[in-house]
């Protein structure tokens, strides 16, 4: 099984220079494989990422938001889709199985529930569950300012430095780093991407 992530960037049309957003979330992609096997970007705005491993595939979709919400004025729309993976492409536009029809089938949703964040799996229970707690996380997420932003995107990259060391990254000191940490409720995020990770990894342990 394998997790797909199908987005757009909100608002990409306000960005000063497409770059702006690009390189950022090209850094991102580039950490899960290479483009176009497994990942591509179409239509000027839209992507897609293949993530090996489904447990990552919130941490991924966290990367994702606060990449972007880096960028002045931008976010991003996500669904995210586990399953099976039928098709093995050269490009991931032209993979196929049970993970790209769930990732895309509810990306078509996300504008009609006005969401910006998504899962669909092949567990009904799980998705009902997530979907509330990922609506009820995103009503933080979606308010990241561009530094908090910044910081998250940072402090999901280097999980192993301390508040200090973050801090010197970015040339602020610790206690700007844990005000801005508070501000984004950036540990009870982390507690649903940790509580993702062990379900998820249950449920594959219960199916294999």
């Amino acid at each position: 099984m394998i997790g797909v992530i199908t987005g757009d960037i909100i608002n990409s049309r306000e960005a000063d220079n497409q770059q702006e957003w690009l390189v950022p979330i090209k850094k991102v992609f580039n950490q899960f494989g290479k483009t176009p096997k497994t990942w591509e970007i179409f239509r000027g705005d839209s992507f897609q990422l293949e993530v090996e491993k489904p447990e990552d595939t919130f941490w991924a979709a966290i990367l994702i938001k606060a990449s972007i919400r880096s960028v002045r004025s931008l976010d991003v729309r996500m669904a995210i889709g586990i399953g099976e993976k039928s098709h093995d492409a050269a490009r991931i536009s032209e993979s196929n199985g049970e993970a790209f029809i769930h990732s895309g089938e509810k990306f078509e949703n996300l504008k009609k529930q006005k969401q910006n964040l998504a899962v669909k799996t092949p567990w009904p229970d799980f998705d009902q569950q997530f979907n509330l707690m990922i609506s009820l996380a995103s009503i933080a997420m979606d308010k990241w300012s561009q530094s908090s932003a910044e910081l998250i995107a940072l402090s999901l990259q280097h999980k192993e430095l301390s508040q200090k060391e973050l801090g010197e990254k970015i040339a602020i000191g610790q206690s700007s780093v844990s005000e801005r940490q508070k501000r984004a409720h950036f540990e009870e995020v982390m507690e649903l991407e940790n509580f993702y990770r062990q379900q998820i990894t249950n449920r594959l342990g219960v199916r294999i």
